[in-house]
């Protein structure tokens, strides 16, 4: 790291026992060392390396503590365990030891919370206080249990509940401590550590900035300890809390596994299982083929359409689907190797998996009474009427033969019992959508054998299964395998169509991803530091330190480099010719900036969409990929596209507004053979297949004026090859370009600067076909290296442009445009003190702030009684969205509309201060009101019963809404 750090690595191997490595002069500001222990010919591997900033002495014993490079403990322990620590457990323990910041990445279950234990340990020994944050409630309740029947003196604080708040020991959420360092709370004087659990959540989109907010101000004498699953730029992490505390921080990274795993392919239609990845995590290229080759061509498989909760079901008649889940599971439990979790990604999918095991039993009878004698002590707590409930009836039985679900749709006390059973051996085969972290100790204390995960590729044009790109490693296998119980743990994946090798390694061997800053300014981080007494961090100080700021001036250098080879590329190429070319190649560069604006104009949905209709012809193009002239088939309103649901050449212009369903050539076989379409623009006999692709309005480049028929039936082949048999002959008719539709003439935009832009575009398109260029082939070749050269030169100055145009700049300007909204709404006045409404808005962080105060003081909730306002602030908690129409009553219409309106008007004034926004986005994603109708019911007094029948969202999804509700309105109060 330039300046603060030095971030060169140096590797060595030492045996596990011997620790000791060369020593270092102690005043030496080193760059970071990097070792490795090995045991049992590098069976179990952990490697050190430390970010230390310039001119940092090392004041501690070198015959107690090592050296910074080789940090090792041989004192008195704050803590002993019954186990002999792992070499990536004991170097955490020396880091802690010499009371440095130390970053632990390594897998599920490998035992980084052994680390946390010792660091609370070591404060008690040294009677100073400590706080273990966790990002959920539910984590924090958890471990909150956990170390209070370890150390006693702990106390909780979640915002809910608050016990013991003077204890030596705080758990507590992420977001508590950021409002005790915005608040300068007395408590942090106190504290010499500061454990943040999942530190990787700094890369969720909506709450990662807390993370960050927490580590830029946390006090430069509080020692922090980070517990992260495996990252590929843990030492960059480091360099950043090196850099911004002037201080050490160490990075102990493992990717050991104490159980080895094995991976096993299971085709759906096919029998038996095939090993794709050894113990030793080599990939079975054989193995593969062989599998490959089972698969026949077939319809059915997981498919099916949406269903309760958004996902998808699978077809009651589907036998084939629910037959191999049937028979994998028995298979498994006739070779006694449960517990077993099955996962899908789907809610809906998980109980209909549940309920087709009906014929399989797995527990004993005594077992079974067990179970039942639980269930009814745990629903004893529940109302009489909510004790019939369908979604509690409905689980004894399941349960009963050792069967269960588990997401997050489930009721609580329903949730808490599948865990307990699981806990304790009476659930043998779980159906769930994900392991919480808040329970991983107790699935790890009875252990999982073998994890089956569902994979579905078999989806429609627009469903592209997003899994593949999160490495299966990290997520769920990785609770397979009991440690010192199994000799392996085992992952078996069912695919129901063929995939390429590539696909497959990647989801099971993909390397981790790395920690990318989430970075954001909004109103209440302004509004709470403008309103800090001592004035010591601004809005300033929290962006140049950020994580954010951090990347993007790490990635300079090697931006120079790329500068450098480009220009050296430039120079080689000739120059002969080259007036006349660039005159010809600055037409077309100036049409096409041009085409561009006129286009941006063109898509806006109020103005396409009546002319997208079946049959019309549209250019695609995407970045530098030209998908050429496809063929529109359907156009569909859809929200934000998640990671990996649109083919990757079209990935990255991801857009909430419309999918425009469109007929594209593309490589032969790319269907079938699972992977995702690739770009094959057409030309007379050139072989292709056409292909339904869904495509992002703002992709479209251009949009012809001819229609061509579409058969009412695309399923078949030559149905659709017939398609781009009619775009080809419609290409040669047109050699000059197709006729495109005039938006002045055809679509009817009559604004005066649009008109002249468009004249433009003509005049230009006149002299670009007049020119001598155009019409020779003689110059094609020397046209070619032409505009190699301009692409060249184009990307030298973009990247120049990227390392000119400051990040922080960009954040300086947003800051000011945030600050330009917040005195039109009166939270601040011009000299940028905060008035009561900033201070209210202050105090809220569920919902949009802007928008809950303005309700506040322009007297929307004066007019309410209690049950309207309940209603009415459901609609800022986050939450399921339904597929219902929403019809509701009169007296929840109005309100609904005026918050609407609000929400409106400050998505403009936003507009106004030259931010960035998208109105209806922006009223869509702060108003959500799919429960205001229950809520209202349940408010009056209406039972549960009735009121999860008002809906088709999920019951556990609603008591979990009303809980942040509760939360929220306390906030308001």
């Amino acid at each position: 790291m330039e300046d603060e750090s030095s971030t060169t690595p140096a590797k060595r191997k030492v045996p596990v026992d011997d620790f000791v490595a060369k020593s270092q002069p102690s005043d030496d500001p080193t760059p970071p060392s990097k070792r490795q222990a090995t045991l049992d010919n590098a069976s179990r591997t952990c490697v050190h390396e430390v970010a230390v900033p310039n001119g940092y002495a090392p004041t501690k014993d070198e015959s107690l503590h090592g050296t910074l490079s080789d940090p090792v403990y041989k004192g008195p322990m704050a803590k002993t365990y019954p186990f002999e620590l792992d070499p990536f457990q004991s170097v955490s323990v020396a880091c802690l030891e010499r009371k440095e910041s130390v970053l632990v990445s390594a897998h599920t279950s490998a035992g980084k919370t052994a680390v946390a234990e010792y660091a609370i340990a070591m404060s008690f020994r040294e009677k100073q206080r400590v706080i273990y944050t966790s990002p959920l409630k539910a984590l924090s309740n958890q471990k909150y249990r956990e170390l209070h029947q370890e150390f006693s003196d702990v106390g909780l604080m979640t915002g809910d509940v608050t016990l013991s708040p003077n204890a030596s020991c705080l758990v507590m959420t992420t977001e508590i401590l950021r409002g005790m360092l915005y608040r300068g709370s007395e408590v942090l004087k106190e504290v010499a550590w500061v454990i943040f659990d999942e530190i990787h959540y700094m890369k969720d989109r909506e709450r990662g900035v807390v993370w960050e907010e927490s580590i830029i101000f946390m006090y430069p004498a509080i020692k922090m300890v980070f517990l992260s699953a495996t990252m590929s730029n843990a030492t960059e992490f480091a360099e950043w809390v090196c850099k911004l505390h002037k201080q050490p921080c160490h990075v102990v990274y493992t990717d050991f596994r104490p159980t080895p795993l094995q991976h096993y392919a299971f085709p759906i239609g096919g029998s038996g299982l095939y090993l794709v990845v050894d113990e030793n995590q080599q990939f079975k290229e054989d193995n593969f083929g062989t599998l490959q080759g089972t698969f026949k061509q077939k319809s059915g498989g997981f498919r099916g359409g949406g269903g309760r909760g958004g996902g998808r079901i699978a077809r009651a008649g589907n036998a084939q689907g629910n037959s191999d889940i049937y028979k994998i599971v028995k298979m498994i439990m006739e070779r006694k190797f449960q517990p077993v979790i099955i996962f899908s990604f789907s809610r809906r999918e998980c109980e209909q998996h549940a309920m087709s095991m009906s014929k399989l039993d797995f527990n004993t009878a005594e077992e079974k009474e067990i179970v039942e004698q639980v269930f009814r002590n745990a629903v004893a707590c529940l109302n009489e009427e909510d004790r019939n409930l369908p979604a509690i009836e409905l689980m004894l039985p399941l349960l009963q033969r050792g069967i269960a679900v588990h997401h997050s749709g489930l009721l609580p006390i329903i949730k808490e019992l599948v865990e307990l059973l699981f806990q304790e051996g009476l659930v043998k085969a779980l159906f769930a959508t994900e392991t919480p972290k808040q329970w991983s100790s107790q699935l790890l204390r009875s252990g999982m054998v073998i994890v089956i995960v569902t994979w579905d590729l078999a989806n429609t044009s627009r469903q592209v299964q997003r899994v593949c790109e999160i490495p299966l490693e990290s997520v769920m296998s990785g609770r397979a395998g009991r440690r010192g119980k199994d000799e392996r743990g085992i992952c078996i994946i069912m695919i129901d169509e063929q995939m390429e090798m590539d696909s497959l390694k990647d989801m099971v061997l993909g390397k981790p991803a790395p920690l990318v800053s989430t970075f954001r300014l909004s109103y209440y981080t302004i509004l709470n530091l403008m309103s800090r007494a001592e004035g010591q961090f601004t809005a300033e100080h929290v962006i140049k330190n950020s994580f954010h700021q951090f990347q993007y001036e790490k990635a300079l250098p090697d931006m120079g480099q790329k500068v450098a080879k480009l220009e050296k590329e430039a120079a080689l190429l000739d120059s002969s010719g080259e007036a006349e070319l660039s005159e010809y190649h600055k037409l077309g560069l100036e049409i096409g900036q041009l085409e561009s604006k006129v286009m941006s104009e063109i898509t806006k949905p109020e103005r396409v969409l009546y002319f997208l209709l079946p049959g019309r012809l549209v250019k695609v193009r995407d970045g530098g990929t030209d998908w050429g002239w496809g063929v529109v088939v359907n156009v569909v309103k859809k929200p934000a596209a998640p990671p990996g649901t649109l083919p990757t050449a079209l990935a990255s212009s991801r857009s909430s507004g419309y999918i425009v369903d469109t007929l594209l050539h593309c490589t032969p076989g790319s269907s079938e053979s699972g992977s995702r379409p690739k770009p094959c623009p057409p030309r007379p006999g050139e072989k292709g297949e056409m292909h339904v692709v869904p495509v992002p309005l703002p992709l479209l480049c251009a949009i012809s004026s001819i229609r061509v028929a579409i058969p009412s039936d695309l399923r078949p082949p030559e149905a659709r090859q017939s398609i781009l048999l009619a775009v080809q002959e419609i290409e040669i008719r047109f050699p000059q370009g197709l006729p495109k539709l005039n938006p002045v003439k055809d679509m009817g935009i009559e604004d005066p600067e649009f008109v002249e832009l468009v004249n433009k575009i003509e005049e230009l398109e006149k002299k670009r076909i007049a020119h001598p260029l155009h019409k020779s082939g003689q110059s094609e070749q020397q046209f070619k290296w032409f505009q190699r050269k301009a692409e060249v030169n184009h990307q030298i100055q973009q990247i120049k442009s990227k390392m000119k145009e400051s990040q922080l700049q960009k954040f300086r300007d947003e800051l000011k445009n945030r600050s330009r909204v917040l005195k039109k709404l009166g939270h601040i006045d011009s000299d940028g003190v905060v008035q009561l409404k900033g201070r209210a808005a202050c105090l809220i962080d569920t919902g949009d702030e802007l928008l809950v105060t303005e309700l506040m003081f322009n007297g929307t909730f004066n007019d309410l009684d209690h049950h309207q306002i309940a209603a009415l602030a459901s609609c800022f908690i986050p939450g399921d969205k339904s597929n219902e129409q929403i019809h509701l009553r009169g007296e929840l219409a109005k309100p609904l509309q005026q918050l609407q309106e609000n929400a409106r008007r400050i998505a403009e004034i936003q507009r106004e201060c030259k931010l960035e926004i998208q109105i209806d986005e922006y009223v869509e994603s702060t108003v959500r009101p799919y429960l205001m109708d229950v809520i209202y019911c349940w408010s009056k007094g209406a039972t549960f019963a009735e009121v999860i029948a008002m809906t088709d969202i999920f019951e556990g999804s609603i008591i979990r809404h009303a809980r942040r509700l509760d939360e929220f309105l306390n906030q308001v109060i």
